[in-house]
C-alpha cells in the first residue's frame, strides 16, 4: 500500500509520497515513489506512483529512455514534451506500452495490472498543472475548485484536505496540511510509512523550492504528529456532550408529572 498526494495552490505545487512497499507482512521494503525530472529554470516535473512496483518502475524507465513516435521518429521523453498536457499523454502511452508487453504474463499469474500516477509541474511560459493518471492511461486534471489529488490509500487523509485546503492557501501551509494528511493515513494503515519524500515548487520558478526526505525521528514531523493528536483531543473535549439523554430524561419526568 502507499499514499501520495499532490496539492496545487496559487503559490505553487506540493507533492508528498511515502516510501513503504510490501509483499506481505514479512516482506516490507523502502522504495522512492516520488521522482523528479527537471531542467532548472526551464521546467520541473514530478511523478508519484502507486500500485504494482514492477509496473511503475517499467513505466518510469520507459519515460526516461523515451518512446519513438511512429510518425516523426522522434524519441519522446518527459524532458522534451512541449506542454504539460502532452507530457501527461506520454505517461498514458507509456502505461499502455507496458501493459501491451507485460499484461498477458501478469494475467497468466493472476496478477492485476494496477498502477496510477500523480504528475505535476510547470514548463517555462505555461501554467503550473497537476494530473492524476489512471491504469488505463487516461487522466484528470486538478482544478481550483478541488486543489488536490490523491492516489493509493487516500481515504484516511482526505478529510483533512477537504476541510483545510482551498486554492488561496499559502504554499507552506499547504505542505503542512499535506503532512497532517500523511500522518492521519499512517495512523490508520501500517502499509503507509516513513521515510516521506516532499517536493515544493513555487509558481514560475521552474525549480524545486524544497526537495526533502523526512526520516524517522525528524523533530519537526514528530512535533507535528504530537501537536495534531493533542489538538484533536482538545477539540473533542471542548465540544459539549450530546444532550440527547438529558432530553429523554426530561421527557420521562414530564410524563411522570402528568
Amino acid at each position: 500500500m502507499t499514499y501520495c498526494c499532490g496539492i496545487l495552490v496559487r503559490d505553487g505545487l506540493v507533492m508528498i509520497a511515502d516510501t513503504r512497499t510490501n509483499a506481505g507482512l514479512d516482506n516490507v521494503s523502502t522504495f522512492r515513489k516520488l521522482h523528479i525530472f527537471e531542467a532548472p529554470g526551464e521546467r520541473i516535473m514530478a511523478i508519484a506512483s502507486a500500485g504494482n512496483l514492477a509496473i511503475s518502475q517499467s513505466v518510469l524507465s520507459t519515460l526516461t529512455e523515451g518512446m519513438e513516435d511512429p510518425h516523426t521518429g522522434e524519441v519522446e521523453t518527459l524532458l522534451n514534451a512541449p506542454t504539460m498536457f502532452q507530457a501527461a499523454q506520454r505517461i498514458g502511452r507509456a502505461i499502455r506500452a507496458v501493459h501491451a508487453t507485460e499484461g498477458d504474463a501478469l494475467r497468466a499469474e493472476d496478477i492485476s495490472f494496477d498502477v496510477s500516477f500523480l504528475f505535476g509541474g510547470q514548463i517555462k511560459g505555461s501554467r503550473m498543472r497537476l494530473f492524476m493518471v489512471y491504469t488505463a492511461g487516461n487522466f484528470i486534471e486538478c482544478t481550483a475548485d478541488t486543489p488536490y489529488l490523491q492516489i493509493g490509500e487516500h481515504k484516511y487523509g482526505k478529510p483533512v484536505l477537504d476541510r483545510a485546503m482551498h486554492y488561496d492557501v499559502e504554499l507552506y501551509e499547504a505542505l503542512k496540511a499535506g503532512l497532517i494528511s500523511m500522518d492521519s493515513t499512517m495512523r490508520s494503515n501500517l502499509g503507509v510509512g516513513l521515510p516521506i519524500d516532499v517536493l515544493v515548487v513555487r509558481t514560475d520558478a521552474c525549480e524545486a523550492d524544497l526537495n526533502h526526505r523526512i526520516e524517522a525521528g525528524e523533530p519537526y514531523f514528530h512535533d507535528l504528529r504530537s501537536r495534531w493528536s493533542a489538538a484533536l483531543r482538545a477539540a473533542h473535549q471542548n465540544i459539549p456532550r450530546p444532550p440527547y439523554k438529558n432530553e429523554i430524561e426530561a421527557k420521562a419526568k414530564k410524563e411522570e408529572t402528568r
